[in-house]
């Protein structure tokens, strides 16, 4: 069953490219942009992480924190972050546990998906963005939200 807007963030733990384990209940109290992206060092995903990266500071601000997520190995991730300077964690959803519990659709069943989820400092999905083919459109559209849920 896929995660809804008002659905609570599922109790995940995953290790990011540094070999620390991220789980969900020690985010503490703020804002999570959590977006799922289907490979490392592919364009798309390239433009969305690069796109998270510069406007990082921007969800500082905003209170949120940003968690990439994808099917590849730490190892993986941390090539990646190190050679566009990702500020944020990479998690590793090996054999895509997580991907599946949020409910994270396959591309034509065979591309793993591109879904951003807002999560609130409650822990409750207020914002589902999907595109698979525009990964920087993820990055103006979570910062809108958050810029909303900021001002609300």
């Amino acid at each position: 069953m896929a995660v809804s807007i008002g659905d609570s963030l599922p109790s995940f733990s995953l290790e990011d490219q540094d070999g620390v384990m991220r789980k969900s209940a020690d985010r503490g109290q703020r804002v999570l942009v959590l977006f799922f992206y289907p490979k490392d060092d592919t364009p798309g995903c390239t433009a969305e992480a690069c796109g998270f990266r510069d406007s990082f500071a921007r969800f500082q601000e905003l209170g949120a924190d940003v968690w990439g997520v994808s099917g590849d190995d730490n190892v993986s991730h941390r090539r990646f972050a190190e050679r566009y300077n990702l500020p944020f964690p990479l998690l590793s959803d090996r054999g895509n546990a997580l991907r599946q519990q949020m409910g994270v659709p396959k591309t034509l069943g065979l591309i793993p998906g591109r879904v951003t989820y807002i999560v609130d400092a409650e822990g409750v999905v207020r914002h589902i963005f999907s595109n698979l083919l525009d990964g920087p459109a993820h990055v103006s559209d979570a910062e809108k939200v958050l810029t909303g849920l900021t001002n609300a």
